[in-house]
């Protein structure tokens, strides 16, 4: 077997490094459908421990899962001017319901199957939602209606990247009605600090929190809050969102309710999600220049024991000793993998699992079994502590759980100490704005005006955004007192950046 060659350096070109970690950890791969991808076993695995927990996050909080058609008719989109505008140039249109032979040779459209009116492939389902939505809604004792859809969307994207920027992908997106505004304002916000908790407790992704600029928000919302998250190149990714959509959606699709007055009064709505972009973040917050590295709460597998021996007696011997330490890790929750391929290596198959990105990887050979020991070996450094160690069995069964928290911990603690290191605050003048962004980048917190002409002329000149106007607890402590663009008075504080 012809040796792999080594993966391309994050510092030589970020770029190819993801592309190659995504591939050669089996995630996903090019699709013969140009700009879609194929999401193999092993990245799928890593969206269903993802899906899971959200799933279970989003009942607890008192939304039911639903399903809506894949098809929106095109009069629906259209209704909700600034959600057209906002998608327009994304969408698929569907206009003939069957193909027929041509005379030169092919199937081409039947001219006689064209549709009354074309369908649109989703982009997103606030309209068909909030049509059902106002069937299903007759009085105040109707709401809060909660429902979330697991789905997939397709928008036409001219430049992809696989995870992170595809013609389809996968995603949830809850939609809401509530009462009143204040009800919705809430609900908005409670699910951004889901979101959050997630990214934070699960992923070890530290995300910064605001609100999105009027240029920058979701096509039709009032408001949208944005989870920002800053990638090891320090671009910003966009994590996810939670839209304040007020009655704009409501009115358009005569979403109304009897009030406990007797009055009328059109619903309030929000809508919020997050897609598989999410796997492309972990990769390029988390990984290193061997490869993937998995938070150990989201890891397919969070420990891989790799069997050693040299004979069938030793087979036998070390076999046994396996399956025995694996019953008792199954039995404590411990995701795991033997991996006993008889056509690799154990050197071939530490390098597979250490790109795959396994917290821990297990050795057990004859003298081990001896001893009374495994080899046990961590994916990242822990500070003071060996990566391999030999610890006895029992310790080692008892302690695993512990050690992956341990890790889970550490890899959170790196990505904030990362991020912190690489924003800026406290930057006043529009020259050193800029020498930032083009050069090293990361986040720069500065003050704004309010006027959409300064934000403009930045994304123009250095083709950064605001990715949020933070949160009261993300904010630096002394607000600044000027506009980084054009030196007037400063209105709030931005966090800007080149971003995915």
């Amino acid at each position: 077997m012809a040796e792999e060659k080594g993966l391309t350096p994050r510092a030589e070109d970020f770029s190819a490094w993801y592309n190659e970690v995504v591939q050669r950890a089996e995630l996903a791969d090019y699709s013969p459908v140009r700009g879609s991808m194929v999401i193999r076993p092993y990245g799928y695995a890593i969206w269903e421990n993802m899906q899971r927990t959200l799933d279970g996050m989003f009942k607890e909080t008192g939304h039911q899962n639903a399903y809506f058609p894949l098809f929106i008719p095109q009069s629906f989109i259209s209704r909700e001017a600034e959600h057209i505008e906002g998608f327009a140039k994304e969408m698929a249109v569907v206009t003939h319901s069957r193909l027929k032979a041509s005379p030169e040779g092919g199937l081409i459209p039947d001219p006689e199957s064209r549709l009354e009116e074309p369908l649109v492939v989703r982009p997103t389902s606030e309209t068909i939602i909030y049509a059902m939505f106002a069937k299903w809604v007759q009085s105040y004792r109707d709401l809060p209606l909660l429902i979330n859809q697991w789905a997939n969307v397709v928008r036409w994207e001219m430049r992809t990247r696989l995870f992170l920027r595809t013609l389809e992908f996968l995603w949830q997106e809850g939609h809401t009605a509530h009462a009143t505004e204040a009800e919705a304002e809430e609900e908005a916000l409670r699910m951004h600090g889901v979101y959050r908790t997630f990214m934070y407790e699960w992923m070890a992704m530290p995300v910064i929190l605001g609100r999105k600029s009027e240029s920058e928000k979701f096509p039709g919302a009032v408001r949208t809050y944005s989870l920002e998250a800053l990638m090891q190149d320090n671009k910003a990714l966009q994590a996810g969102t939670s839209h304040m959509l007020g009655q704009n959606f409501a009115r358009q699709f005569d979403l109304k309710f009897q009030t406990e007055t007797g009055g009328e009064a059109y619903a309030w709505n929000t809508s919020w999600g997050v897609s598989t972009r999410l796997i492309g973040g972990m990769v390029m917050t988390h990984g290193d220049d061997t490869g993937l590295v998995i938070p150990p709460r989201l890891a397919p597998y969070q420990v891989v024991i790799v069997p050693i021996y040299r004979s069938d007696e030793e087979r036998s011997l070390v076999m046994e000793k396996v399956e025995a330490v694996a019953g008792e890790l199954r039995k404590g929750g411990v995701r795991l993998h033997v991996d006993a391929r008889e056509n690799m290596t154990p050197g071939a198959k530490f390098y597979e699992w250490e790109r795959k990105g396994v917290p821990l990887r297990m050795e057990i050979g004859p003298k081990d079994v001896a001893k009374g020991q495994v080899a046990l070996a961590r994916r990242i450094e822990l500070d003071g502590v060996p990566r391999k160690e030999f610890v006895p069995e029992s310790e080692a069964v008892a302690t695993i759980p512990g050690r992956l928290e341990a890790i889970q911990a550490a890899m959170l603690e790196a990505a904030i100490r990362r991020r912190e290191e690489n924003s800026h605050r406290g930057v006043e003048d529009y020259a050193r704005f800029r020498e930032i962004i083009e050069g090293p980048g990361g986040f720069v917190y500065a003050g704004w005006c309010g006027d959409a002409r300064c934000e403009a002329r930045v994304k123009e000149e250095t083709k950064a955004t605001i990715r949020v106007l933070p949160f009261e607890e993300f904010r630096t402590p002394t607000a600044p007192k000027r506009c980084i663009v054009c030196g007037g008075e400063a209105r709030e504080e931005a966090v800007w950046a080149r971003a995915y």
